[in-house]
C-alpha cells in the first residue's frame, strides 16, 4: 500500500515540513525495528523510551519521512522531517489516515470505567449480532472481527494495530464496533483521530497509580474521552457514580444517564437475585437476565440504554437481553457433583471484590460460608494490596490470600503487604498460600455444600506471570481440577 505524505498530513496540526510533503509513503511506524525503506517514523516519547534517540538509526535506513516533536541537529538527504507539537497525538491521526479513517465508516461505541468496561463491550457486541448485525470487538478478552477471533495484549491496542482491526471490520462488512478505552490509551492519545458515535462511562474507584499517580490524574484521563467526543455522539454515564457528572461537564455530546437508584433516562430495579440469574426491571418493563448482582445490572441497564441510543429496536432490545451470556471469567459459576459452588470473577481492585463479595453475600445469607481466594497483582499500585484484603476479610468467612501475577515481585512480599491491611481477627482466619493451584485446592477441600468458594483476581487469564515469563494457569481449569479430587 502506498500514500502521498501529503495525504496523511492532512487535519495535522504540523508545526513545519523540512523536505517533500508530497512523495509516496510505503508504511507507518513507530517502533524504530519495523521502520522500512521510504515508509515514515513516528518518534513517539513512551513510558520506557523517547522514539526520538531511534531518528538516527531509522534515517540509516532511508525511511522516505519522520514524524517529531525535536527536530535532528543534522538532516538526511532525502528524507522530509515533519515536526508536531505531540508526537503521541500524530501517531493517532497518522495511524487513521493510513487505513482510510475506518472508525468513520463504522458506529464505534467506546467504554471506559474502572470496572464492568470488559463486559458492557463484550455484550454490546452480542447484542449487535443478535439484532443482525456485523460486529468488531475490542476488548481485554478477545478482539472480534465479525466471528473471526484474534488474540489480544492490551485492553486498548496501539493506534496502528486498533486502525488496522478496524479496517479488517470495515473489510469485513461490519457496521458497528465495540471497543474498551482504557486510561492508559487516552493518556497516551492511543485513541486519537478515532471517531465515535458514542461513549459510556461505568464507574470509577482506584485502580491505575502506578501510572497515572493520583486518582486525580486518573479521573481526568478518563474524562479525556468525553471531551473529545463530538456533537453528533451520544455519552451514557452512571448518575449513581459521582465521577459521572464530572465526566461530561465539557463534553459536545448528548449527555444520558442510567441509574439503578433515582430518576434517569434508563432506569433499572433489581426485583430477585439468585447465583444463576436476576429478574431486573428496565424502565418499567421485566426482564430475567442470566446474570447476578447489582453491579451486573449496571452493566447490563449500560447496554440496555447504548443499545436504544444506537437506533436498535427498544422492544427487540429488551427481548434480547434475556439471551445475553456472561463473560468468561466474570463472575462465571462453576458446580461440582457434590454441590459444592465456585465463582471465579476478575475482581483486582478493592471496589471490584466488595461488589462481588456482597453479591454472594446478598443470596447466600448471613449463615453461608464465603472462602475467598485472592492475590494482588506484581509491579503494579501497591496501595491497593491491603485494601483489597481488607474488603475481601471483611465479607468472608475465610480468606486465602495467594500470588496473582507476581510478574517481577515475590509472592510472598505482595502477600506481606496484603496482609497489613488485615487485623488480629482476620488474621486468625487467613491462611497465606503462595502458591495459587494449592491456594485454590485447599479453598475446594475445605469448603461445606454451603460454602461458595470466590476466585478472584485472574478471570479470563490463562496464564500466571512470574519472573518475566508467562506459565500456563486457568483458574477454571484448576477448580475443576479440585472438584475431581473430592
Amino acid at each position: 500500500m502506498t500514500t502521498k505524505l501529503s495525504t496523511l498530513l492532512e487535519g495535522l496540526e504540523v508545526k513545519q515540513v523540512i523536505g517533500d510533503p508530497d512523495k509516496n509513503i510505503q508504511g507507518v511506524e513507530s517502533d524504530s525495528r519495523k521502520a522500512v525503506r521510504d515508509g515514515l517514523f513516528v518518534a513517539v516519547r513512551g513510558v520506557t523510551t523517547d522514539g526520538h534517540k531511534y531518528i538516527p538509526m531509522v534515517a540509516s535506513a532511508r525511511v522516505g519521512a519522520i514524524v517529531c516533536e525535536e527536530l535532528p541537529s543534522a538532516f538526511e538527504n532525502g528524507i522530509t522531517y515533519i515536526q508536531v507539537a505531540d508526537s503521541a497525538e500524530a501517531l493517532g491521526r497518522l495511524a487513521s489516515a493510513w487505513y482510510g479513517h475506518p472508525s468513520s465508516k463504522l458506529k464505534l461505541i467506546g467504554v471506559t470505567g474502572t470496572n464492568g468496561k470488559t463486559t458492557t463491550a463484550t455484550l454490546l457486541y452480542e447484542m449487535a449480532k443478535l439484532m443482525g448485525y456485523k460486529a468488531g470487538l475490542l476488548s481485554t478478552v478477545c478482539n472480534y472481527i465479525g466471528e473471526r477471533c484474534e488474540p489480544t495484549t492490551h485492553t486498548t491496542p496501539d493506534p496502528l494495530t486498533l486502525n488496522r482491526l478496524l479496517r479488517d471490520m470495515v473489510d469485513e462488512g461490519c457496521e458497528y464496533a465495540f471497543m474498551e478505552v482504557s486510561s492508559h490509551a487516552v493518556a497516551q492519545k492511543r485513541i486519537a483521530g478515532l471517531t465515535f458515535c458514542g461513549g459510556i462511562f461505568s464507574n470509577l474507584t482506584r485502580d491505575h497509580l502506578d501510572y497515572h499517580g493520583t486518582v486525580d490524574n486518573y479521573m481526568r484521563a478518563k474524562k479525556g474521552f468525553f471531551d473529545a467526543l463530538p456533537a453528533s455522539a451520544f455519552a451514557l454515564v452512571n448518575a449513581d457514580d459521582k465521577s459521572g457528572r464530572f465526566m461530561v461537564q465539557n463534553t459536545a455530546a448528548k449527555v444520558y444517564t442510567y441509574s439503578l437508584r433515582g430518576d434517569a433516562d434508563f432506569r433499572c430495579r433489581v426485583l430477585e437475585t439468585r447465583l444463576d440469574g436476576t429478574l431486573l426491571q428496565l424502565n418499567g418493563k421485566d426482564v430475567e437476565v442470566l446474570f447476578t448482582g447489582r453491579f451486573n445490572a449496571y452493566n447490563l441497564t449500560a447496554v440496555y440504554g447504548a443499545s436504544v441510543l444506537a437506533g436498535f429496536d427498544r422492544e427487540q432490545v429488551l427481548v434480547n437481553m434475556s439471551r445475553l451470556v456472561p463473560v468468561s471469567g466474570r463472575f462465571q459459576t462453576l458446580r461440582s457433583d457434590n454441590g459444592l459452588t465456585a465463582i471465579i470473577d476478575y475482581a483486582h481492585t478493592p471496589d471490584a471484590l466488595v461488589n462481588v463479595l456482597d453479591t454472594i453475600r446478598e443470596i447466600v445469607g448471613r449463615d453461608g460460608n464465603i472462602i475467598t481466594v485472592v492475590g494482588a497483582g506484581g509491579n503494579r499500585d501497591q496501595g491497593k494490596r491491603p485494601m483489597m484484603a481488607r474488603e475481601a476479610a471483611k465479607r468472608s468467612n475465610r480468606l486465602i490470600l495467594t500470588s496473582d501475577n507476581p510478574r517481577n515481585e515475590e509472592p510472598d512480599a505482595i502477600i506481606a503487604q496484603m496482609r497489613d491491611g488485615l487485623s488480629a481477627e482476620e488474621l486468625r482466619r487467613t491462611l497465606c498460600i503462595s502458591d495459587r493451584r494449592e491456594a485454590i485446592r485447599t479453598a475446594v477441600m475445605t469448603a461445606t455444600p454451603k460454602s461458595v468458594i470466590l476466585v478472584a483476581g485472574k478471570g479470563h487469564e490463562t496464564y500466571q506471570e512470574i519472573n518475566g515469563v508467562r506459565h500456563h494457569f486457568d483458574d477454571r481449569e484448576e477448580i475443576r481440577k479440585a472438584f475431581e479430587q473430592l
